[in-house]
């Protein structure tokens, strides 16, 4: 890459350019206060305000604050509603849908979680898909409220159209990234949060803010020729599913894209495909939509709906165990679990705080002059 890094995950604390240390909560209360300027009230605020920062303490900094002055924007233009009135319009004792009333996608996709929670710990399993929502942050913040209560979590959501199925230059689907998130006993919980794309998009944005190249197999150009310039969504190009190329699966990454928007949109009357509306609120929304915002799939299932929790939790951690006692590649340190680099992320930054870049530092600073907020 054109800063010199060479990790394939490019997070915002790596090298290249200027940051500064805030604490946790020196975030939480800008933000809530932020929020709470747009409307919101006190208990929307903190739910948004944690959904947002759990990115930045996970180390998925393309997800957290510095997305916080695209929500103001985008309830600017009236397309987020500070006060949703969230319902459920359908529902059996196992799922239900959920209608967002265009609310800030960090408060609906909570709403609905909790509504899948209660559903399984009647029905032993719940499934909640959701319509007229938006951007909902970091898939893992959602599926993990299931693991106090001994369930497995699953969360998804589509996306701004930004992805060309394999073969097309046409962009058709989102990001669109899927958690999975299981409860474990004296290990760690297994949390797999990913994009359905070879990168997320806000990976780009990181890069573009470092003026760097990406890796080869995360984007094509108009004519669907490979790419590495990070701005090339600007230039007519698109984003590769999971795999980058047909040699590589992308065919896989596709069709995992497709099911997220299947279960997000189709199952609840949200739009899909090339219809999501885009998060940046100066792009237009396409016209004839089909459905309402964005749509979300959410789930929980009780772990001793299917076997003792105590039995599946030592399972679970003689599994994982196991993976942590792989023999390594020479030179690697040791095999990851999924979640474990997030969980050290969040481990670390609560104590030493969270580092961000200048730039978004400086939009931060324009959002507190804006409402007559202190940043400190």
């Amino acid at each position: 890459m054109g800063c010199g890094c060479n990790e394939i995950e490019v997070r915002a604390y790596i090298c290249c350019m200027p940051e500064q240390l805030f604490s946790y909560q020196q975030l939480f209360d800008f933000t809530f206060l932020i929020i709470k300027k747009i409307g919101s009230s006190d208990e929307h605020a903190e739910t948004a305000a944690r959904a947002l920062l759990s990115a930045d303490l996970r180390g998925i900094d393309s997800h957290g604050i510095a997305r916080l002055g695209g929500y103001v924007r985008l309830w600017e233009v009236k397309r987020v509603n500070a006060t949703p009135d969230i319902k459920v319009i359908h529902e059996t004792p196992s799922t239900a849908v959920v209608d967002g009333d265009s609310g800030l996608g960090l408060v609906v996709a909570p709403f609905a979680m909790k509504i899948a929670i209660e559903k399984a710990k009647q029905a032993g399993t719940g499934w909640v898909s959701v319509q007229n929502s938006n951007h909902f942050g970091i898939a893992a913040h959602h599926a993990m409220m299931a693991l106090e209560y001994d369930m497995i979590g699953m969360a998804m959501t589509n996306a701004s159209p930004l992805v060309a199925p394999t073969f097309s230059v046409d962009k058709m689907l989102g990001t669109n990234p899927i958690c999975v998130a299981v409860p474990a006993g004296k290990e760690p919980p297994f949390v797999a949060d990913f994009a359905t794309t070879t990168a997320a998009n806000g990976k780009l944005e990181i890069l573009q803010r470092k003026n760097a190249d990406t890796p080869l197999g995360w984007v094509q150009d108009a004519d669907g020729n490979h790419s590495t310039d990070a701005n090339i969504l600007k230039k007519g190009g698109a984003l590769l599913p999971l795999g980058g190329d047909r040699e590589h699966g992308s065919h896989k990454g596709y069709a995992l894209g497709a099911i997220v928007d299947v279960f997000s949109a189709l199952l609840s009357g949200a739009n899909y495909a090339p219809w999501v509306p885009p998060f940046p609120a100066y792009v237009p929304i396409p016209a004839q939509q089909p459905g309402k915002g964005i749509g979300h799939f959410l789930g929980a299932m009780r772990v001793d709906a299917f076997r003792p929790a105590k039995e599946f939790k030592d399972a679970m951690d003689h599994w994982i165990q196991g993976f942590r006692n792989c023999k390594t590649i020479p030179g690697e340190e040791k095999v990851l679990v999924p979640g474990d680099p997030e969980r050290e992320f969040e481990e670390e930054r609560m104590i030493n705080g969270i580092p961000l870049l200048d730039v978004v530092v400086d939009d931060l600073k324009r959002l507190a002059q804006k409402f007559n907020i202190p940043l400190h």
